[in-house]
């Protein structure tokens, strides 16, 4: 994804609304709200290559692929993370790819990817922060991490294993782009490699070489008990054949020794459940850490290739300490909040006021059964009278859709009490196919007026959740 498609999504992220009184309210007309502790599981409209991370403060700490830069998330939940407050760290190159965040000895490091416009010159990079919060503090560029081969590399991620640091990417055997392979090798600090590297996999079975080239990538580090995983993907992330791959090793064995490493045949997580190409994945905790959470990339639509979305499920454990993804999860049908997550309240669009040739439609696939459309000219719109019992910073959570010809983005204007329009982004990827579009705002107790009018290109409504987020 390019660095601007990014920036026209991310737009709605970065809005922060004022803070706002009580406005107008008819209690006779007043949508009814439902208190829910579910939610619908796109917590990313638009990206890939997502990376979250839970620190021991409490917050959750979000990377993808956003194009020439590094860009930072942090919340306090995992399903709001969209309208989480951000950072772009400068990175001085091009096509930056899978970024990572983690927290080593005292010190934050960002693990990317970068080249100087030529894929073929892709490698790893590292840069380090001493701020208790990432989002803050200098990041200081420590430069590329290697093995002697300087060979290309992409997606690069650490772990420690008997006090041992090592690095695991994915890269080429050669200088051509034939396939690629994963490798592992010590380090001796978060920014040095210091052995040879060490092929622990290459693509072999057909799931994984069913389009050229040839792909192993995206390694991400499970541990339980004395069991490694190494969850992948593999296949070619432009197809729906894009899923995952399971590699293990023993905690105790010789961790640079191929031997020590066992593939699983099969695929541990793919296409089904109505999600394509599911992939790239990485593994966080609830916030009261009592569950095990997947976050993940797939197609937006059947097809879709390299326009994806993020989506996030929890996922157990099987008796040999291996995960259990499962299936992917039917993306119509709501799913239990993580453990610790506030309750949300939740209105139905077809619920509100409908203005111009605004119209509620009838649909099996909408929240509620209905949904609505046809926001169609400047006096059309549709809103909803909420009413909040405290105040503080809300995050409104809309399932929204747009399939506008041409598969341009489009916007509503959300407003609050009559206040001014910001616009609200809803990506394109068919109608009847939902996303999830977020807003920040400031809310004082009481009762307010939210109206989604017409912005650029079509967009439909199916309702939206309400919920408070800090003290």
């Amino acid at each position: 994804m390019d660095k601007k498609t990014w920036l026209k999504g991310g737009l709605a992220v970065l809005l922060l609304g004022t803070t706002l009184s009580g406005g107008s309210f008819d209690a006779a007309q007043a949508a009814p709200a439902q208190e829910k502790n579910d939610f619908y599981n796109v917590i990313m409209q638009d990206g890939a290559d997502p990376f979250m991370y839970r620190h021991a403060d409490g917050y959750y700490y979000f990377t993808k692929t956003t194009g020439g830069n590094v860009t930072l998330w942090r919340s306090k939940t995992l399903t709001g993370i969209d309208a989480a407050e951000t950072t772009v760290v400068e990175t001085g190159g091009q096509n930056v790819w899978a970024p990572e965040i983690h927290r080593i000895d005292g010190a934050w490091y960002i693990y990317y990817a970068k080249d100087d416009g030529d894929n073929a010159n892709h490698r790893m990079y590292v840069m380090q922060n001493k701020s208790l919060n990432p989002l803050k503090g200098t990041w200081v560029d420590k430069g590329p991490i290697t093995d002697s081969t300087n060979r290309w590399a992409i997606d690069g991620t650490v772990f420690k294993a008997r006090g041992i640091s090592y690095f695991v990417w994915s890269g080429w055997e050669g200088t051509e782009n034939v396939r690629q392979v994963l490798y592992i090798a010590r380090m001796s600090n978060p920014w040095t490699i210091d052995s040879p590297r060490v092929e622990i996999a290459r693509p072999e079975y057909q799931w994984e070489t069913n389009h050229t080239p040839n792909v192993n990538e995206g390694p991400q580090i499970l541990v339980k008990g004395n069991q490694i995983n190494i969850v992948y993907s593999a296949s070619g992330s432009w197809t729906d054949d894009y899923s995952l791959g399971l590699l293990t090793a023993k905690n105790n064995s010789d961790l640079l020794d191929p031997a020590s490493w066992t593939k699983r045949p099969d695929q541990v997580f793919k296409t089904g459940g109505g999600i394509y190409g599911p992939g790239h994945a990485s593994f966080t905790t609830s916030p009261d850490g009592q569950e095990d959470w997947i976050v993940y990339h797939a197609a937006k639509r059947q097809g879709s290739g390299w326009d994806r979305e993020i989506r996030t499920q929890p996922f157990t454990w099987n008796a040999d300490k291996t995960p259990n993804f499962g299936i992917p999860l039917d993306p119509n049908q709501p799913i239990p909040l993580p453990s610790g997550e506030p309750e949300r309240d939740r209105y139905e669009a077809e619920d509100g006021r409908l203005a111009g040739t605004a119209k509620v439609s009838q649909h099996a696939d909408s929240s509620g059964g209905a949904k609505v459309g046809y926001i169609d000219n400047e006096e059309s719109y549709v809103e909803v009278d909420v009413e909040v019992d405290k105040s503080g910073t809300y995050i409104l959570y809309a399932r929204t859709g747009n399939g506008t010809a041409g598969g341009s983005w489009s916007t509503l204007k959300l407003s609050v009490d009559g206040g001014p329009a910001s616009d609200f982004f809803v990506t394109n990827q068919g109608w009847d196919n939902w996303g999830t579009s977020t807003q920040k705002m400031t809310l004082d107790k009481g009762k307010h007026t939210i109206r989604f009018s017409k912005g650029n290109g079509y967009a439909e409504i199916d309702g939206f959740d309400l919920f408070r987020i800090g003290k």
